[in-house]
């Protein structure tokens, strides 16, 4: 019994300590739950921003703008561009994105386009490299000429992040969609195609980096308020 009591007094043989395993215990349990939260968000935020491009359509009718500008990078952007300008619903017509090593020749046969409308009337842009770059390049363009509206046409599942972009560097500008649909995806069609679902969750997750960029701008090389490098499509006669 002395040796007991000895023991509890001189402290040698102390109890584990439990506290920081209580405390660690704490930290996981709501941090778990925000790890569960945030992934059930973005799953819902998915289906929503899924549904939302499959109920995106060809406008049967656009209203006049300015200008129009397609941004590269699908099937059928510029051919739905360059019919929008063939139908006068804008007084020039920016491709923005052009492979440094494509000619305006090469654009205008693609299309089918006589020369003379890509002399008068079709800008260039090989600066921009990705979606951010396109709208810079695009506000620079639309300020240059002194537009206050524009047609932007892109494809379905690129229309969201595309008008937040442009829509940040151009806010007193009128913006209007023209979504080019390739392949239907109303009616949940999208579940059934897995080129689709894989496309329509790269873009998903890249629009959220957009959102995100709203709150915390990251910096860009490029100056949205510089020049535009853009160049005027004139076409070489043979």
């Amino acid at each position: 019994m002395k040796r007991e009591h000895r023991h509890s007094l001189g402290g040698k043989g102390k109890p584990p300590r439990r506290g920081g395993r209580s405390g660690v215990r704490r930290l996981i349990g709501p941090s778990l739950l925000v790890c569960v939260l945030a992934a059930f968000a973005f799953i819902a935020g998915f289906g929503l921003f899924a549904d939302h491009i499959g109920h995106l359509s060809v406008p049967r009718d656009v209203d006049d703008a300015d200008g129009i500008i397609v941004l590269t990078g699908g099937q059928s952007r510029i051919d739905a561009a360059v019919s929008l300008l063939k139908a006068g619903k804008g007084k020039r017509l920016l491709i923005s994105g052009v492979n440094p090593v494509a000619r305006a020749d090469d654009l205008r046969i693609a299309t089918g386009s006589e020369a003379e409308l890509f002399d008068c009337c079709v800008d260039i842009d090989h600066a921009a490299l990705d979606t951010i770059g396109n709208a810079e390049e695009s506000a620079k363009w639309v300020r240059a000429n002194a537009y206050d509206s524009i047609i932007l046409v892109t494809n379905n599942y690129h229309m969201p992040r595309s008008l937040l972009e442009m829509r940040r560097l151009l806010p007193y500008s009128k913006v209007h969609p023209y979504p080019v649909v390739n392949t239907p995806l109303d009616n949940g069609a999208w579940l059934a195609k897995p080129d689709a679902l894989r496309v329509l969750a790269t873009e998903y997750t890249k629009y959220v980096g957009a959102l995100v960029r709203e709150v915390v701008p990251l910096p860009r090389n490029t100056p949205a308020n510089g020049p535009a490098e853009i160049t005027k499509a004139t076409v070489r006669q043979d």
